[in-house]
């Protein structure tokens, strides 16, 4: 698969910044945005969640969903923040709670500490996950036949691994997320993929980036791959950087990466929903 780098999507991207998802409804730079934010209880495992659901309430036609996976951080406002953002574009946008009962981290530790089942169990990520689409696929303004999920870090790992179990998704969105987990398996994957990274990511090996491309090559998936000079972990927040120095960790906000992954997203959802 071809490496993409970063001065490729620049110049498209100013264009579609300025576009940004104009398929989703004709009228979109002709109305009032109205973004409507819920917090959405539901419940995995008999565990209740507490989810942030985004959208344009002024667009009266149903739309794709696009389910968010947080940082390891758990649900906070970085990716509630992200769910406005795809509200505006259009979409049916829930930034799901992937630890039950809005339970969120404030340290590398507890983080690690909530996280570490997912990664020893992928099945309970997906089982969670599964619990947020199913509660999204009851929203009058769902279009269920086209369904993307995106993932933070950690987010961007359990994405990945959720879409190689065989969820039906038409694709999935790893930003600067841990690239190996389950197995992929040509008879299972069925979503488009996209991974955004981080070229100076400390926590994601040049061995792994090239185990993860030869896997997905193998198997003949429909994945693309772009990398971002310089941009290390977490590259798309901006509280990163703090967050970095306080805890010493190899993490840092990137604006040029962030604008460009995001540029890149939209271009990725333009074309699996059409």
């Amino acid at each position: 698969m071809k490496f993409y780098p970063i001065h490729q999507v620049i110049a498209a991207g100013i264009i579609l910044l300025i576009s940004a998802c104009n398929n989703l409804s004709t009228t979109k730079t002709q109305h009032k945005v109205l973004i409507k934010e819920e917090s959405v209880k539901y419940v995995s495992d008999s565990v209740t969640m507490q989810g942030f659901l985004a959208y344009d309430e002024s667009i009266k036609t149903k739309r794709p969903i696009v389910i968010i996976i947080p940082e390891w951080w758990g649900l906070t406002e970085y990716a509630k923040s992200r769910a406005r953002q795809l509200a505006d574009l259009g979409y049916l946008a829930f930034a799901m709670d992937m630890y039950g009962n809005g339970e969120t981290a404030d340290n590398p530790s507890r983080a690690g500490e909530l996280a570490g089942p997912f990664y020893k169990n992928p099945m309970i990520a997906k089982a969670h996950f599964d619990a947020a689409l199913n509660e999204m696929k009851k929203h009058e303004l769902a279009d269920v036949s086209k369904i993307a999920a995106i993932g933070y870090c950690f987010g961007g790992g359990m994405v990945l691994n959720i879409a190689r179990m065989g969820e039906d998704l038409n694709g999935a969105v790893s930003f600067h997320g841990s690239l190996m987990g389950v197995p992929a398996d040509k008879n299972t994957l069925k979503a488009d993929i996209l991974v955004l990274h981080g070229e100076a990511d400390q926590f994601v090996k040049a061995e792994e980036v090239a185990t993860f491309k030869h896997e997905m090559d193998s198997i003949g998936a429909k994945y693309k791959f772009v990398g971002y000079p310089n941009a290390t972990h977490a590259f798309t927040n901006p509280n990163a950087t703090a967050m970095g120095e306080k805890f010493t960790m190899p993490i840092a906000y990137n604006a040029e990466a962030d604008t460009a992954s995001w540029i890149e997203m939209n271009q990725f959802f333009e074309k699996i929903f059409k």
